[in-house]
């Protein structure tokens, strides 16, 4: 590992076989290993239920892991030790009394950017350093109920609109595979947290791969849900009223080290809002379509109209692709079915740009039309459908998102035949810091080639974009030994597809590696 520093300045398990086979595999975990920092909540719960670990044993041992370590990674930004050293003796005492929840006395984290009551959120915007919000989110509101161990939050961009975590307030989040690399972003620091051992489960959010990136970059597990899949009522920016609004492309979901935690927590925040959906419906989502890789059907994706995809990425689908063909699964390259990707690319940049910016001042909005109106008509790069989408009209944007339905017909068809879809999430392993405070200016080197920095979205708005699920799992290692990953999207509400495949992926090929 290097230890690079930058100045920071402001922008705007994995078990495979019977019952028995899981009984020896956790035992095997747990006999050579001296710590539980990098066991799974699933193996957490077990040495819970059976009495060989308490709750506050973790909570101390996790705390004092991010004591520790955490100086040089700069993960955990707001530590909540006290209150989880008590929400630990409060668990054991549960347990003791007979109670079981899903993460009675499981050490989690929570992305920065979620409301909790008595902790700064600021979203890394220096106006809001001292934002106290009066209630949990939903979702730390789900955790706890869950019986979680909150230890403290984890690092962000400012404003969340950056693909890597730093900010003036908390500084610069760097990779634990190497410091002079990101972590990602948004959810960077949940990843680095992750991959630091500094708790079991991590909950993000994504809305331009933020859930996923962090996770490929970092070498951990993340799944982006179903667009409306988990309430996300107090994951709002400081000082803003937590209504339970639906959000457009934005999600919030887990982060964990293996698949089957994944699933885990997902169980715990999917759901409606009690105060909208929730007051009618509950959630009843399907299985799995299958439980036996050679039963899948998978389109495997490793190029983009858009932007290249590096070798080391491509190299991990292929390693993905050939672990499917050997598991007996019906793998596929291409498809007339397949939405297309250019215009896919080009609807989410419309999407996305036009929601971020529609609160700008007015006087920018004029500077922006004067930019808009010198491009050139011929000009259909994506620098240039950015730059249209800041002006967007409510016209404009309804035909954006009347186009967003016909791929979703599209994909509907994709997933009669598939079953899901495998390709990149970003187009390179994590890249050095790069904090140059005008982001145009940014680039992103692939194999010796320079792109516009934010082009290294396209992949994940694939799945963004028409609100499907997908799950960001570790392929390997890039040549300089750099975690890389890959994503499987799955069909509308099937979450549990993607999930399944990539807890059979994980027992064929591996999964999380603690940096060495």
């Amino acid at each position: 590992m290097t230890s690079a520093s930058k100045t920071v300045v402001s922008f705007f398990p994995v078990y495979a076989g019977d019952e028995c086979g899981e009984k020896r595999s956790r035992q095997a975990v747990r006999v050579n290993s001296m710590e539980w920092n990098f066991q799974s909540a699933e193996d957490l719960a077990a040495a819970l239920r059976a009495g060989e670990v308490s709750s506050v044993e973790l909570a101390d041992e996790a705390i004092a892991r991010i004591e520790r370590d955490d100086k040089v990674i700069n993960a955990i930004c707001v530590p909540d030790f006290d209150r989880a050293r008590a929400a630990a003796r409060d668990a054991d005492q549960a347990r003791a009394r007979g109670e079981d929840r899903p993460l009675l006395g499981i050490p989690v984290t929570v992305k920065e950017s979620y409301n909790i009551a008595g902790m700064t959120t600021t979203w890394g915007m220096p106006p809001h350093r001292n934002y106290l919000p009066a209630e949990d989110a939903v979702q730390v509101s789900r955790l706890k109920a869950a019986g979680a161990v909150v230890l403290g939050k984890t690092n962000v961009p400012l404003g969340l609109q950056d693909i890597q975590s730093f900010n003036e307030i908390y500084g610069t989040t760097n990779n634990p595979w190497d410091h002079g690399r990101t972590s990602g972003g948004s959810s960077g620091g949940s990843a680095a947290a992750l991959a630091s051992g500094f708790g079991a489960l991590s909950i993000g959010s994504d809305l331009a791969g933020s859930l996923r990136t962090p996770a490929h970059f970092c070498g951990v597990y993340a799944h982006k849900p179903t667009l409306g899949l988990a309430a996300n009522r107090g994951m709002v920016p400081p000082s803003e009223p937590a209504l339970p609004v639906d959000l457009d492309l934005a999600v919030v979901g887990p982060m964990a080290r293996t698949a089957r935690d994944l699933t885990l927590l997902l169980d715990v925040m999917a759901g409606p809002d009690p105060l909208t959906r929730g007051v009618a419906h509950r959630l009843a989502l399907p299985p799995a379509r299958h439980e036996r890789l050679r039963d899948f059907r998978v389109l495997v994706l490793d190029e983009h109209p858009l932007i290249p995809t590096g070798a080391a990425v491509r190299a991990g689908v292929n390693r993905v692709a050939a672990a499917l063909v050997d598991g007996g699964a019906r793998v596929g390259r291409h498809s007339p079915l397949l939405p297309d990707l250019t215009e896919a690319a080009m609807l989410y940049m419309r999407l996305l740009i036009s929601g971020s910016v529609a609160r700008f001042p007015i006087e920018s909005l004029e500077q922006l039309r004067t930019r808009v109106a010198g491009l050139s008509a011929d000009d259909q790069s994506l620098d240039a459908v950015r730059l249209r989408a800041m002006v967007f009209s409510h016209r404009d944007w309804m035909e954006a998102n009347y186009r967003r339905e016909v791929h979703r017909h599209g994909w509907r068809q994709l997933f009669a035949e598939f079953d899901a879809v495998v390709c990149p999430i970003t187009p390179t392993p994590a890249f050095p810091h790069d904090h140059n405070p005008n982001p145009l200016e940014r680039r992103i080197d692939i194999d010796g080639v320079e792109y516009p920095y934010f082009d290294q979205l396209v992949w994940a708005g694939l799945a963004t974009m028409p609100g499907l699920p997908a799950t960001a799992i570790p392929a390997g290692r890039s040549p300089e030994g750099l975690p890389v990953g890959v994503q499987l999207i799955g069909p509308m509400f099937e979450d549990r597809t993607p999930l399944r495949l990539a807890e059979l992926l994980e027992q064929k090929i591996g999964g999380f590696q603690a940096p060495k």
